[in-house]
């Protein structure tokens, strides 16, 4: 079961979908948010949760402070279970705003105009490298002054193909999940 772990809405279990999505794990996002917090990150943040699948990671920064959350999934089913479960999140978590954009990524980022503080780029462990370079370029665009953007993908995959705008600014192993952060150099 996947559960929003701490802040306004904390405990509230989230659906995820039947198939198509791996959600971040518990432990992951317990870990990642302890850091995120500690350096001050999360509170009043303007978040962008890409390739969202359930939104459980914009979700979770909502319930623990951020002004607002856009989530972006193009997959109808997924797209659906996070629009009920930011639904679910506005009832335990109210003023913060939760949007949930039915689109591809990169569509999203060329038609967007806000900027974000904190980003999640959670794609498919399938995405090709190419490709993902390509929606971090589009990204760099929309990131604020002093954004954070966290980088999921498989170990295997080894570091992702950062575009001019972002920098690598450290890594942690997860088994076979492993989350990048890359800030503006």
């Amino acid at each position: 079961m996947t559960r929003i772990i701490a802040g306004r809405a904390g405990s509230l279990a989230l659906a995820v979908p039947d198939a198509g999505t791996r959600p971040t794990s518990d432990r992951v996002r317990e870990s990642l948010f302890g850091a995120l917090e500690s350096q001050g990150l999360v509170q009043d943040a303007a978040v962008l949760d890409l390739f969202a699948g359930s939104g459980a990671l914009g979700l979770e920064a909502v319930s623990r402070g951020a002004a607002s959350a856009d989530l972006i999934e193009k997959a109808p089913r997924a797209a659906a279970v996070a629009e009920r479960n930011a639904r679910a999140i506005a009832k335990a978590a109210p003023g913060a705003a939760v949007r949930v954009h039915r689109t591809a990524a990169d569509a999203f980022l060329r038609a967007a105009t806000s900027t974000f503080d904190l980003v999640f780029v959670d794609p498919p462990y399938d995405l090709d490298e190419g490709t993902l370079t390509t929606t971090l370029g589009l990204l760099v665009a929309r990131l604020g002054d002093t954004a954070t953007v966290v980088i999921e993908r498989a170990t295997r995959s080894g570091a992702p193909t950062l575009p001019a705008g972002l920098a690598l600014g450290r890594s942690k192993k997860y088994g076979d999940t492993t989350l990048w952060w890359a800030v503006a150099p």
